[in-house]
């Protein structure tokens, strides 16, 4: 397989931990997106969404969007899973995974971040303030939900989908210094992530493109 991320994608880091988690091997091919490789041929028609990541199978298929590539890897990779076995403890794994999927990594995506600063002209302390508010409440969502659902990870024991998407979440976080100490669970699960090289040896840091 055929990983095409960028080292600072927080979406690109979620599939690397799943990877890393199964035991899989791949293949990891840069795409900066700085630099708008995303937009440059082959990519920009082999992975038509033109976002990171984008995973090449072994058979010359491409799929996109991190947590549509985790659940595919989980379905043919079954060991270690990643989604509780029952069908209520699965949906709220990924209603955790959901809480930062949709309601905190869209507003605080680079191409957002583009847009408010090279369209609607704002400042990069406004841009900042953006950033902090919406990681920063979208957190204490999560941080309300672990604590019914949490053990040493997001769901129990066992590292899941819901850990996958938390930990790059901290590292965009602490990018832009929004505050974490209002979330004391988020944070707990989160060191107990890092101590796995599967979220450790996969961080941005320790990408063969990191800059």
């Amino acid at each position: 397989m055929q990983l095409h991320n960028y080292f600072r994608s927080s979406a690109s880091y979620r599939v690397r931990i799943a990877l890393a988690l199964k035991g899989l091997s791949y293949d990891y091919v840069p795409v900066h997106l700085g630099r708008n490789e995303h937009f440059a041929e082959p990519f920009a028609s082999d992975a038509n969404s033109r976002l990171v990541p984008a995973l090449k199978l072994d058979d010359g298929r491409w799929l996109t969007q991190s947590m549509a590539i985790i659940e595919y890897l989980d379905e043919t990779h079954p060991e270690p899973p990643l989604l509780p076995r029952d069908p209520f403890a699965r949906a709220q794994v990924r209603a955790l995974a959901q809480d930062i999927a949709c309601e905190i990594h869209p507003l605080n995506n680079l191409r957002v971040l583009r847009y408010l600063v090279n369209d609607l002209k704002l400042n990069e302390d406004d841009k900042t303030r953006w950033y902090r508010h919406w990681v920063e409440t979208g957190l204490a969502t999560v941080e309300r939900r672990l604590a019914q659902t949490a053990g040493r990870f997001c769901w129990g024991d066992e590292p899941s989908l819901a850990d996958c998407l938390l930990v790059p979440q901290i590292f965009n976080a602490r990018r832009f210094d929004a505050k974490l100490d209002h979330v004391p669970r988020v944070m707990l699960v989160f060191e107990a992530c890092m101590r796995l090289d599967a979220f450790a040896k996969t961080q941005p840091s320790s990408c063969p493109d990191a800059e």
